[in-house]
């Protein structure tokens, strides 16, 4: 199964894409979640079978990236402990 993991990271000057393992595993950076809404998108079409997403997505913005996809494959998040809400905030702070 093909792999693909979304990140967000504002200050990119556009979407940055990294594919390894012979096209097995790739790493998106994206600006925002219309962004990785899209990608997500292009990724199924290409046949990728499982998207996780960075913790700053949180529950709202994946659930935006499970229905780009239409539930059609898996789509997680990465989660943390409710301790890191104040570091995530502080690193992610328009998410």
């Amino acid at each position: 199964m093909r792999f693909a993991f979304i990140f967000i990271c504002p200050g990119l000057p556009d979407i940055e894409r990294t594919v390894v393992r012979d096209g097995d595993s790739s790493f998106i950076g994206v600006r925002d979640v219309d962004e990785a809404c899209s990608e997500a998108v292009r990724l199924e079409s290409e046949g990728v079978g499982c998207i996780e997403l960075c913790g700053a997505f949180g529950e709202e913005s994946a659930r935006r990236v499970m229905d780009a996809v239409g539930m059609r494959i898996p789509v997680g998040y990465i989660v943390h402990l409710p301790e890191m809400d104040g570091a995530y905030a502080r690193a992610f702070p328009s998410q």
